[in-house]
């Protein structure tokens, strides 16, 4: 179910979002990139396009009727997830287009670094949640629009299972941990969360959510760690490719069409941690809601 459907992939510059973006073009569908740097989103739309190119000759009618063919196929967006400005003006761009979004994959993620965001919030929680969220209701009408059937896919993390709550406090501040590890956990654990509370928010409107855990993969989030040291850290892992399956699965797969706020390991449905309860998800819905103006 790729065909002359509309994908917007976060972060498919590179690493899982990448590989996503190719496995998706390449069964014919339509993809919108949004990522930071222009020079690697332009890089990222070429890959895209040649993986796709057999794709659209296989699916030339379907495309044609989304209106998508040739070089329309893969497309970039400006998207920096760590301003909130930046992610209005993304989802401006692309409601200006006036296509359909079948479904959104908020697959970009920092790890590992410390900081704020621009609008003054804890990187990880500010890049990996709250800017997916920003992203989400912006665009929540148009995926609305262009159900049933919809989806909305968040890149989740098994490093979730590592955080033992949330201190919404520490959200407004710089990242605390020497590694950012805990930071991180936090941010995944709101990915869970997030994906719980909009299932039960859009139960009935013909948008289904999916959290899932992608594997550990040897990406780009490892560019960090020193040579040859990162060869060592990473040669058991996941390739790119291997990690983007279970993304691919949740935002096109028939078999999880009638599923909604799960989370996924390996292409099969997985508990969340024990501390993602529905208390917990309606509050960081409400903190979320407060400090972007949205939901």
């Amino acid at each position: 179910m790729t065909a002359a459907r509309t994908f917007l992939v976060t972060g498919a510059n590179t690493g899982i979002g990448l590989a996503t973006a190719i496995a998706l073009a390449r069964d014919g569908g339509q993809v919108f990139i949004a990522c930071r740097s222009p020079e690697l989103g332009a890089a990222a739309v070429a890959r895209v396009k040649a993986a796709g190119a057999s794709g659209v000759a296989g699916a030339a009618g379907a495309l044609g009727a989304s209106g998508a063919s040739g070089d329309d196929q893969v497309r970039l967006l400006p998207l920096d997830l760590a301003s909130l400005a930046s992610v209005h003006a993304c989802a401006a761009s692309f409601l200006a287009l006036d296509q359909p979004l079948h479904v959104l994959v908020n697959n970009a993620g920092v790890g590992g670094q410390r900081g704020l965001t621009a609008d003054g919030f804890e990187l990880h929680f500010g890049v990996n949640h709250l800017g997916h969220f920003a992203l989400t209701m912006l665009l929540l009408e148009r995926l609305k629009a262009s159900g049933p059937g919809a989806r909305i896919v968040n890149v989740s993390s098994d490093a979730h299972y590592g955080a033992p709550g949330i201190d919404f406090d520490a959200l407004r501040r710089r990242t605390r941990s020497f590694t950012g590890q805990r930071e991180y956990a936090v941010s995944k654990l709101c990915n869970v969360l997030f994906t719980q509370e909009l299932a039960r928010r859009l139960d009935g409107v013909g948008v289904n959510s999916y959290a899932l855990h992608p594997g550990v993969v040897a990406s780009d989030i490892w560019r960090r760690v020193p040579w040859p040291a990162r060869s060592l850290v990473t040669r058991r892992m996941l390739t790119t490719g291997q990690g983007a399956v279970t993304s691919v699965y949740c935002a096109t797969s028939d078999a999880v069409a009638a599923d909604s706020g799960l989370f996924y390991d390996k292409c099969a449905v997985r508990a969340p941690s024990r501390v993602a309860t529905p208390e917990l998800a309606e509050l960081l819905w409400k903190y979320s809601a407060e400090w972007t103006g949205l939901g």
